[in-house]
């Protein structure tokens, strides 16, 4: 899960400058600019500042989705819309050319998005759904508050940085009710399904005595170098802050959705039912697939997916000597006592900490190039493991926050490890995000910007790729873990075909359900999960296959085209060394590289 951005109004010059530069040194007033543009952003989306790892603005949260806030962040894209074209990209380096056109797109898009109401930030909901089940500012605060997240406690100031910005979090909750209440005038509002499950999320955070609340974590770890008078004073402070700001801000937006939003909420499930919803679709389809292609396309490439890997599973399934129907299959995975080895947390870490020591000895043959950032393992914290998948959470470039793969264990005994460990772990972790987004914000060579953009589909693609790596890498021995791994990409393959579904053709959530479980060893407490996080960001669940397929048919073509000149390893160190690429331009990147392969 990482998460940025926009529509293909990329233009012919692209083609022309990648041809034929005429100057091949990188320009400093072009480099000024895009540091301008990063700086800029990281004040006006603090949120986005802290998760970077930049300490400046880490005392501040604005509600980003009010029409102020909107005409403000309309007016900083268009500034630098305009700004860049002072330059001649004809005239910039290879590497300028890839950041120029980047840059544009980003702006385009942006603006785009602000004009149908979605912002292109940290988060993609529309600004009359503020936040959802799925995500949001409440649920970030959090992880923000509890300690162990992306907002620092190590300094007196980075617990005075965080009582101000939870201090602010009142007004922003006042601000999405007044912004849910105008998406109820204009007939804009979520699903009924997802409101029944937010509620449940806030009244977690109704703690009685703030001793026990997730937001006194910090205090639990006060550093012992704080002055007795600053550890006296800071607690004070924040059993104050927990009582007086966070739980009545919680409360109120937990009353609001219980009593006025969720009697308003709408019964149907895709996109498509709200005003202009099939022409928003479209937006968020270009948006995270970072590409062309249509809904319809979409939607047949996911069909044609879906029966290439059923074919694979079935020849699985008769090697493991299984007679049954796969649905009987299916339901022998999800709940033979054999496929639940764990009693513990610490058993299910372990494992996937053994997995990664399995593949490291091949890691090298495969990439040159390998993060310098730490990598832990932890389990999901317990307050959003019921609502949220597994997940990686990045690093930052100075190593002072390690990037972590969170697994959510519910219940140690009943983690099932026919859901593709394997696989799981190459994809959040080790060759997929980790290395994907550590190698990005660590090359100082890129501008700063381009450090810490995520192309969803660039990402999830790449991450998708890397579990198809998995036998290259000593791993899916076991025929379980390598249909686990089937599971998997037959689980994203799915999710083609049900999104569009959902969103452009009058699939409902039940139909929706049934047919992920009919296609997949999912429990309906998991498809059920699963489909409403789709209903929740359209078009986002698209971003995974379609990238993973674009990669694929890139190291194919590359393979036949440059045959004994082709070396795998250098095609992975040219695919992660620009960082996160949108697909459309990321062909054009890797076109100039093959030609240089062949000099």
């Amino acid at each position: 899960m990482i998460k940025r951005l926009f529509l293909p109004v990329l233009t012919c010059f692209l083609l022309t400058a990648c041809v034929a530069p005429t100057i091949h040194q990188d320009n400093p007033d072009l480099a000024a600019l895009f540091e301008r543009y990063y700086q800029e952003r990281m004040q006006l989306v603090p949120i986005e500042s802290t998760l970077n790892g930049e300490s400046l603005n880490n005392d501040k949260l604005y509600p980003y989705f009010t029409d102020s806030y909107s005409r403000k962040l309309t007016h900083f894209f268009m500034h630098y819309r305009s700004a860049i074209q002072q330059f001649n990209p004809k005239q910039l380096s290879p590497t300028d050319q890839l950041s120029y056109a980047i840059f544009i797109r980003e702006m385009d898009m942006s603006l785009q998005g602000l004009s149908v109401g979605y912002f292109n930030g940290y988060f993609q909901d529309h600004q009359y759904m503020p936040f959802t089940q799925n995500g949001g500012v409440p649920l970030l605060m959090g992880q923000f508050g509890s300690g162990s997240g992306a907002q620092p406690f190590k300094t007196v100031k980075d617990y005075e940085d965080w009582q101000k910005r939870a201090t602010a979090f009142s007004a922003w909750a006042d601000s999405a009710i007044v912004y849910f209440r105008k998406g109820m005038a204009a007939h804009i509002v979520l699903p009924a399904v997802l409101v029944k499950k937010m509620i449940p999320q806030l009244d977690a955070m109704l703690i009685r005595d703030a001793t026990k609340s997730l937001f006194y974590g910090p205090i639990h770890q006060l550093p012992i170098n704080f002055c007795e008078t600053d550890k006296k004073r800071l607690t004070n402070a924040y059993v104050r802050l927990i009582n007086q700001q966070l739980v009545p801000s919680y409360k109120k937006l937990s009353y609001f959705l219980t009593t006025e939003y969720l009697p308003n909420a709408r019964q149907t499930t895709g996109i498509e039912a709200l005003p202009h919803g099939k022409k928003h679709y479209s937006f968020l389809v270009a948006y995270h697939t970072t590409t062309r292609q249509t809904p319809d396309e979409i939607y047949q490439i996911g069909l044609s997916e879906v029966k290439r890997i059923q074919q694979a599973m079935d020849s699985v399934q008769q090697t493991l000597g299984y007679r049954g129907s796969q649905q009987a299959f299916f339901q022998y995975m999800l709940t033979d006592k054999t496929f639940m080895p764990f009693t513990k947390p610490q058993d299910v870490l372990t494992t996937y900490r053994a997995i990664q020591a399995r593949i490291d000895p091949r890691l090298k043959t495969m990439f040159n190039h390998v993060p310098k950032a730490s990598f832990e393992v932890r389990q999901t914290e317990a307050f959003r493991a019921a609502s949220g998948g597994p997940e990686y959470v990045p690093g930052t470039p100075d190593g002072k926050r390690p990037g972590i793969f969170y697994v959510p264990i519910l219940d140690a005994k009943t983690y099932n490890v026919t859901i593709g460990m394997e696989a799981l772990f190459l994809h959040e972790a080790i060759p997929g995000h980790h290395y994907q987004i550590g190698l990005q914000m660590e090359n100082e060579q890129l501008p700063t910007f381009r450090r810490f953009i995520n192309f969803s589909a660039y990402g999830e693609g790449w991450a998708l790729y890397a579990e198809t790596l998995g036998k290259d890498l000593g791993v899916y021995t076991d025929p379980y873990q390598y249909l686990g791994a089937l599971v998997k990409e037959m689980h994203r393959a799915v999710r083609l075909v049900v999104d569009v579904g959902m969103h452009t053709k009058g699939m409902s959530r039940e139909q929706a359900i049934r047919y992920m479980m009919a296609h997949e060893p999912l429990s309906e407490a998991g498809a059920t999960a699963e489909i409403e996080r789709y209903m929740a960001i359209p078009g986002q669940a698209l971003s995974y296959k379609i990238g993973q397929l674009k990669i694929r048919q890139l190291r194919t073509a590359y393979e036949q085209q440059l045959g004994k000149h082709f070396q795998l390893g250098a095609f992975h160190d040219e695919l992660l060394g620009g960082g996160s690429i949108p697909l459309e331009i990321l062909d054009k990147q890797l076109a100039t590289w093959a030609k240089g392969q062949l000099n």
